[in-house]
């Protein structure tokens, strides 16, 4: 009786940040890669277009910039966050379509932020876009250390280690995202996914630029639009 009860359960939803929940590629991205490339001119001396091609470079090499920098030139992690995700005026920019907003109050089951992003972004996000109350917890950057190492998504042990720090067994999690590498690794890890595409084709900056969006990749579970899709797109049942 007692696992017949658990399978009852609602699932643990874990939710990316920027592109998931709010519509990044117009108030986020161009900015941020603009303050990222403006840091590694000041921090290393380059030359701008230097400078935002070694970006990118770490960017697809690494799946951060931060990672590419941490490891080949010092930079510590925590002021790089800190001096790029400054934005001032950010908060007047987030957009989230209301009824996305009511749907992800009234979805039963925990719920919790796991983005790449640092906690101090997040938490202005989540705050201006009146979700705050929604969430158990945001799962930072700040979070995905191994061993020492900073490993973000799609590492496939961060994510291990977040699930077994906040005791979140992973056959009742949901990882909700636009970035299928993200996903993948989930799958993988025994989570069910959920592609969100709303922002995918006004993203000229993001991973999946030019993706097929009408194809269900084997680890996507489900795809969707709208957040409030979530309530029908899994039963309460593993």
């Amino acid at each position: 009786m007692k696992q017949h009860h658990s399978k009852q359960q609602p699932p643990i939803w874990l939710f990316d940040l920027d592109n998931t929940l709010h519509d990044a590629s117009s108030a986020v991205f161009s900015r941020l890669n603009g303050s990222m490339t403006d840091y590694i001119v000041q921090h290393l001396g380059l030359p701008r277009q230097e400078a935002n091609d070694l970006r990118v470079h770490y960017w697809r090499r690494y799946g951060a910039t931060l990672l590419g920098l941490e490891k080949h030139h010092g930079i510590r992690a925590a002021h790089f966050l800190a001096q790029t995700h400054e934005l001032p005026g950010l908060e007047a920019h987030l957009r989230m379509p209301p009824c996305d907003r009511a749907a992800l109050k009234r979805l039963p089951g925990r719920k919790f932020i796991l983005t790449n992003a640092p906690a101090d972004y997040a938490k202005r996000v989540v705050t201006a876009l009146d979700l705050a109350s929604c969430f158990e917890g945001i799962i930072s950057i700040e979070g995905m250390r191994v061993f020492g190492d900073l490993r973000p998504k799609p590492d496939a042990r961060m994510l291990r280690v977040v699930l077994a720090r906040h005791r979140l067994p992973a056959h009742r999690c949901v990882l909700i995202e636009d970035t299928l590498a993200n996903l993948k690794t989930a799958r993988a890890a025994h989570l069910r996914t959920v592609w969100m595409q709303s922002y995918l084709k006004h993203n000229p900056h993001g991973p999946e630029a030019g993706a097929h969006l009408h194809r269900r990749p084997a680890w996507v579970c489900a795809r969707i639009r709208r957040l409030r899709a979530l309530h029908t797109v899994f039963s309460p049942s593993p």
